[in-house]
């Protein structure tokens, strides 16, 4: 439930009437949001001591605070909006502007520089229960947003874009604005405004050109945007058994149904954002089904190629999920990264390779539509342009062709993303990983946290870099000397473990600490893929324990991505300290089949013994 609150903003020009009708307008529009209760405030009412008493009402309930003008005439579907972010996040409504106050930053709102505003606000915000003590501490300032943001207040922007909002402070701005609320179909524009505003080139011109019908289509069959997601589930999942299967006939039906299940996997972001049914588990369900299904897919293309006699088809799988798992990881905390920099930006630096990228980048993205701007986005190898490139090369090659151009396409776009990612954070000078539970996201387990982080010596990023090299050049020695050789290179792997924890409970500051976790993700996965050559362990396996992992690590991520709570997510199921540990052991002992199978059988059920619990908890 949120509260709300009608700021006074009206007026003299405006008659009592018409501004009572206004008052009258918009608490029905926030109640047919979902908020029961409006509380007006009027000019002598102590407006800053009731709006101080009405935030911690609200933080002590753990509820949201939506702010709202009493002069804004606006679609109710945009305050509906506000009351209904999908992670729960801060939100303010904007509208785009150049001569505007504030900035949009990766669609985040900012107080702008000089002459370098992009939004104006429009009078209505709503607060996180989280940040409302920064309401509180700004509610006496005239202006009571520029305050927050002084504090670092960094919240979402909603944008009006098809629908219309503005304050008025006239009658004949009255009515000229009432006059273009009515002049908009308003469930159109909403269907619109459905599809994100920024995606991938593919999704842009292949999907969203006519997804809406079909998100249309679902809200009137009542279906909910999991059971979309289901659908688009089980699409996939076709399409990797058809991929198995190997023929020039399944071959093509797998690229057709991978294309009809991204349209889906479209769809259900749509149709929550349509009819604004939103809920935690279910943007974390999203996340997790989307990296699910292109797993199983690699696995269904590297079966088929073995099955018509392919050689390295599964070797292509795990390097190509080892990648796109690493690849992940740094978008995930470079995200993080890019919204600590915007809420508490340090002294950037004012010239140098990073500053100049930065200035690039933004340039860039404010050309929407051109051709530097498809490019940088295209570059980057995002989900859409994956699947196309799957469909495509699967229907018309193998899947042998198919995985080597995925690993290929991927290398290229991690050098690129990683390369101008780390110049840029350098140049923002600010850390993100010791803000949240740094050894939960490590995903250190008992040794790590009880032991070997006592040390407290060195920094996380070099030894974790390490930690990655030597994993990769055991693949190699492994892979030179064949099965059963040169047991000492897995058994060394124990140097690297310890040092790269001896560091964990050193704070995670560094420019360049949110590399930490990929380069952790990336050195274990090498790891295992070292024990499977050493085995040998059945790649098939291999690909099995990887998978299992993946999905341990993804839902960390998403978790804190979609404000999803963590429950029992993240609990060090032997941590990856533990777990490289017992599995160089053992299969140095002869049981690498044993370990890898019983370890991936481990993880997989606990990752879904607490999916289950906490969707139990979600109904």
């Amino acid at each position: 439930m949120t509260l709300a609150v009608l700021t006074a903003r009206t007026g003299p020009a405006i008659p009592d009437s018409d501004a009572d009708r206004l008052a009258g307008d918009l608490t029905g529009a926030l109640r047919a949001a979902g908020i029961p209760a409006v509380h007006r405030l009027t000019p002598g009412d102590g407006e800053a001591v009731r709006l101080r008493e009405l935030a911690r009402q609200a933080r002590d309930a753990g509820v949201p605070l939506l702010i709202c003008a009493d002069n804004l005439v606006a679609h109710g579907s945009l305050l509906w909006t506000l009351a209904t972010e999908p992670a729960g996040r801060s939100t303010v409504l904007v509208a785009a502007d150049p001569a505007g106050e504030l900035k949009e930053d990766r669609g985040r709102v900012i107080a702008a520089p000089p002459g370098g505003g992009t939004v104006r606000y429009l009078g209505a915000m709503c607060i996180a229960p989280a940040e409302l003590p920064l309401l509180e501490k700004a509610a006496d300032h005239p202006d009571v947003l520029a305050e927050m943001l002084a504090d670092g207040f960094v919240p979402v922007a909603t944008r009006v874009r098809l629908l219309h909002a503005e304050q008025v402070t006239t009658e004949a701005e009255l009515a000229g604005a009432r006059d273009a609320v009515a002049a908009v179909d308003e469930d159109a524009a909403r269907l619109r405004l459905a599809v994100k505003e920024q995606d991938d080139f593919f999704t842009t011109y292949a999907v969203s050109s006519w997804s809406p019908l079909v998100t249309r289509a679902a809200a009137r069959l009542r279906l909910t945007p999991t059971a979309v997601t289901g659908l688009s589930v089980l699409f996939a999942v076709a399409a990797a058994l058809l991929f198995w299967q190997a023929s020039r006939v399944a071959m093509v039906l797998g690229g057709v149904l991978l294309y009809l299940g991204f349209v889906l996997d479209c769809v259900d972001g749509q149709l929550a954002r349509y009819t604004r049914k939103f809920d935690a588990f279910g943007g974390w369900l999203d996340t997790m089904a989307d990296r699910a299904k292109e797993y199983a897919v690699y696995a269904g293309l590297a079966a088929g190629a073995e099955r018509i006699g392919l050689p390295y088809a599964w070797p292509l799988a795990i390097a190509a999920i080892i990648l796109q798992t690493a690849r992940h990881m740094t978008d995930t905390w470079y995200g993080a990264l890019h919204d600590e920099a915007a809420a508490r930006p340090a002294p950037a630096a004012s010239g140098g390779v990073g500053a100049r990228l930065t200035a690039a980048s933004v340039k860039a993205q404010s050309q929407r539509g051109s051709l530097i701007y498809w490019a940088k986005r295209i570059v980057v190898f995002p989900i859409g342009e994956r699947w196309a490139l799957i469909a495509v090369l699967a229907a018309f090659t193998d899947g042998r062709v198919t995985l080597a151009a995925l690993v290929g396409f991927g290398l290229l776009a991690a050098a690129y993303t990683l390369g101008l990612r780390s110049l840029r954070a350098l140049s923002m000078r600010v850390g993100v990983l010791h803000t949240v539970d740094t050894m939960r996201h490590r995903d250190d387990g008992p040794l790590v946290r009880s032991v070997l982080s006592r040390v407290g010596a060195g920094r996380p990023l070099p030894f974790a870099a390490l930690f990655t090299v030597y994993a990769m050049a055991a693949v190699a020695a492994t892979a030179a000397a064949g099965p059963g050789h040169r047991p000492w290179v897995l058994a060394l792997v124990v140097i690297p473990v310890l040092v790269s924890g001896f560091p964990a409970r050193v704070r995670h500051d560094g420019s360049l600490d949110w590399l930490v976790p990929a380069a952790l993700r990336a050195a274990e996965y090498l790891t295992v893929a070292a024990v499977g050559l050493y085995g040998p362990v059945p790649p098939a396996v291999v690909f099995l324990l990887l998978f299992a992992l993946a999905m341990r690590h993804y839902d960390l991520t998403a978790r804190m991505e979609k404000g999803a709570p963590a429950t029992g997510a993240g609990g060090a199921v032997l941590g990856w300290d533990g777990r490289v540990l017992l599995l160089v052991v053992v299969a140095l002992l002869g049981y690498a089949i044993f370990a890898t199978a019983l370890l991936a059988a481990a993880v997989l059920f606990t990752f879904t013994l607490t999916a289950v619990k906490d969707w139990k908890a979600s109904r």
